[in-house]
């Protein structure tokens, strides 16, 4: 099986679920870039509930821009902003001590690309969990897709529930949070990734069936 993903930034539980189930991953990188997606968020629990993260963008000068020539912005010194956030969210949990020297670079490093730059971040947690996809970039957009293709660009979304098709099932596992505001599903891998170590392999393994 193929899956089709748009880019993304750290993307949540389910996006990965489908990277590790895939025999190949095709990363959509000609696209018309969206507002309000994982492209360019992502979500991460914190000590007060859900919290989105957003990389900022230079405004492309026409009205629709393909992903792969979307370039970050330096607005808003960001990369200090996330890395903190990050680092607040996550500095109890089990595996953050072993884990943020492999992330730090990625908030003190200058990217030109949102598209690369998703995709090294992709990289090192592919790296870090120990998942070896088959990744390449689409050469050319297409509406559809033949039927061997899983075409997941608008099914994982911030402002979308989890897929009802019953493929994707939530498995809980420890939050830094939890006693305090219950579990938060589907979150950034980030939070996956801290709180369960070489184990968030196995959570992503049993989330589809």
């Amino acid at each position: 099986m193929k899956a089709l993903l748009s880019s993304a930034y750290l993307a949540p539980v389910e996006y990965y679920a489908w990277m590790l189930a895939a025999d190949e991953v095709l990363l959509e990188q000609h696209d018309h870039y969206v507002k309000q997606t994982y492209r360019n968020r992502c979500i991460i629990a914190a000590a007060d509930g859900p919290l989105s993260l957003t990389v900022p963008i230079v405004k492309p000068e026409t009205e629709k821009c393909e992903m792969k020539d979307i370039r970050i912005s330096d607005h808003g010194n960001w990369r200090h902003l996330h890395w903190n956030a990050l680092k607040s969210a996550y500095r109890m949990s089990p595996f953050w001590e072993y884990y943020e020297d492999d992330f730090r670079p990625f908030y003190e490093k200058k990217w030109e690309f949102l598209m690369d730059y998703n995709q090294e971040l992709q990289d090192k947690v592919c790296e870090l969990i120990d998942m070896c996809p088959i990744i390449t970039r689409t050469t050319d957009y297409s509406k559809t897709v033949e039927p061997s293709i899983q075409d997941l660009r608008e099914v994982i979304h911030p402002k979308k529930e989890i897929a009802s098709d019953g493929k994707f099932k939530v498995l809980p596992y420890y939050q830094v949070f939890q006693e305090r505001q219950g579990f938060l599903p589907n979150m950034s891998i980030m939070d996956l990734l801290m709180n369960m170590g070489p184990e968030s392999l196995l959570i992503l393994r049993d989330s589809l069936k």
